[in-house]
């Protein structure tokens, strides 16, 4: 199963709900491509919706570090929110839990960036 990318806008904020696997190829393309789309269009506050990704392999792992990185370079924001324990422990294993801003619930993501 591919990635699928739903876009749309809740105060201010760019929420990107994910489904599917972030892996090499296709998914992290078009993560990519998203990412750099809205910071292209000025957004500076962009959420990702992670709760119904179930796989994200090492190239995935460097797409959301790049979109992080992508994001601070035009002065946005980016958080994550959702995340599955299969994402959850990715991120505990390879410390980048710290470098992400995480959100159990939108309310509170959406909030944050107040």
């Amino acid at each position: 199963m591919s990635m699928t990318i739903a876009s749309r806008e809740v105060d201010g904020v760019a929420v990107l709900d994910l489904s599917g696997k972030i892996t090499l190829g296709e998914g992290s393309v078009q993560l990519r491509d998203a990412i750099r789309n809205l910071t292209g269009k000025g957004s500076k506050k962009i959420l990702l919706n992670l709760g119904n990704v179930n796989y994200i392999d090492s190239s995935g792992l460097g797409e959301l570090v790049g979109a992080f990185t992508n994001a601070k370079n035009q002065a946005a924001d980016l958080k994550l929110l959702k995340l599955t324990r299969r994402v959850h422990d990715l991120l505990q294993v390879t410390k980048l839990y710290t470098v992400f801003d995480i959100y159990d619930d939108e309310a509170s993501a959406i909030a944050s960036f107040k």
